[in-house]
């Protein structure tokens, strides 16, 4: 058979199976079939999630990742922080770590219902974007005190109660430069400090949800894990922590376990620059390696283990898989920023969120109320200085009344009302 004949019958081969290929296709309802029937007007199903549209049923759960990177902050994980919506409306924020903050503004849900923070210790990477809830949330909406529970230490030094307390005392200047200015009703703080040795005890028990907590093993005495039980639904969130006899006894029959698996030792030295020897302690003794993290699943039996704490690359998170699947083969999510879980008792749906970056505040839960000049005179008070400027500061302004009174005017006929311009005699009311 000449050269010819035979590229003439490979032609012909490759038509008949790509012929017999389509029909098949066709025959079983996908390929060609269902491009012609996609509309071209009508709105498709979505494999992802877009916050504020959708609704949460009653009897769901749903819980975003605001937070699932490592010590050492960048801009596409922020540090550990997991949201729990539930059906009855109630919302948890489960640490808060460096950089949440904006992942938490992202989703545009009002502050007031933001406003149940639970710390499993006090490493910055957990709770180093509170002061951002304090201070910005309360300015973004938060028109009710912003609670807060944390762990205990072995010192009261070491404790949550102290920390809040000096994060209050380092923003007193911002504070002070806000009374009278803003509606600041949300800048009050609740501290619900907790034995951290207490073993599966109940921290909240309100509107059929009730959170535990039990001892963590990390750093130092006082990381704590928690549990949060509604509605037959059972979340844990371990924070950071050596695996221990107190996880594996009470985070069984949870529907997500989120527990902790850092990243691999090869690249804490290739990528973090550490020495051999603090790369093994840290991603061994202080940390839970990826085959301890497949372990503890492996005991615990999860309906969702959920890995976070490493930076989730594609040069990394290949080796971190391959590390759990020594020890684990069950259901499982490596975390990253803005994955969400809908868990009901039938499924567990796991998707990511596409979300606005450019967001302003959410709506407000509750009405805004005019700012109030004894909120500043009572902490002159306090203080035993006057807030406000000194002559010295006065004697600096330029005069712009004449582009700023305007102002004043539109917004009075804007809105029907009078709005007095401030007396340059009285530059601190």
């Amino acid at each position: 058979m000449s050269s010819r004949s035979i590229a003439a019958a490979i032609v012909a081969l490759v038509v008949i199976l790509s012929v017999g290929y389509l029909i098949g296709r066709s025959s079983a309802g996908d390929g060609l079939a269902d491009a012609q029937e996609v509309s071209p007007t009508e709105a498709r199903d979505r494999d992802w999630y877009v916050p504020n549209s959708e609704d949460l049923a009653p009897d769901e759960m749903r819980v975003i990742a605001c937070g699932t990177g490592m010590p050492t902050t960048r801009a596409a994980q922020a540090a550990a922080c997991f949201l729990v919506e539930l059906g009855n409306g109630d919302k948890f924020l489960f640490d808060v770590g460096s950089g949440s903050a904006e992942r938490i503004s992202s989703l545009q849900i009002p502050y007031d219902f933001l406003d149940k923070i639970f710390l499993s210790h006090l490493h910055g990477d957990h709770f180093g974007a509170l002061g951002e809830l304090y201070i910005g949330g309360s300015l973004m909406g938060r028109h009710v005190p912003l609670r807060i529970w944390g762990p205990s230490g072995a010192a009261p030094e070491l404790g949550t109660a102290y920390a809040v307390q000096k994060m209050e005392e380092m923003y007193t200047w911002d504070v002070a430069g806000r009374l009278g200015m803003a509606d600041v009703r949300g800048i009050a703080v609740e501290v619900h400090e907790f034995d951290y040795t207490g073993v599966n005890q109940v921290l909240y028990d309100e509107n059929g949800v009730v959170i535990r907590s039990w001892p963590a093993i990390h750093a130092i005495d006082g990381p704590v894990s928690f549990s949060l039980e509604w509605n037959g639904l059972k979340f844990v969130f371990g924070g950071d922590t050596y695996p221990n006899k107190w996880f594996i006894e009470y985070a069984k029959d949870a529907d997500l376990a989120i527990h902790e698996c850092f990243v691999a030792v090869p690249d804490i030295v290739a990528k973090l620059g550490f020495t051999p020897e603090a790369a093994l302690l840290v991603g061994t003794q202080i940390h839970t390696a990826p085959e301890a993290f497949g372990k503890v699943m492996s005991d615990i039996r999860p309906r969702m283990a959920i890995a976070y704490h490493f930076f989730k690359d594609w040069d990394t998170t290949g080796d971190i898989y391959e590390r759990i699947s020594k020890t684990y083969d069950g259901p499982l999510s490596l975390a990253e920023d803005f994955m969400v879980w809908n868990v009901t008792k039938d499924e567990i749906r796991v998707r990511m969120a596409i979300v606005e970056e450019h967001t302003w505040s959410p709506p407000l839960a509750s009405p805004a109320v005019t700012p109030n000049m004894a909120d500043r005179e009572a902490m002159s008070e306090k203080l035993g200085v006057e807030i406000g400027y000194t002559d010295f500061i006065i004697d600096g302004k330029w005069n712009v009344d004449d582009v700023l009174m305007p102002i004043y005017e539109e917004a009075g006929q804007a809105l029907g009302r009078t709005f007095a311009y401030p007396d340059p005699t009285k530059p601190n009311n």
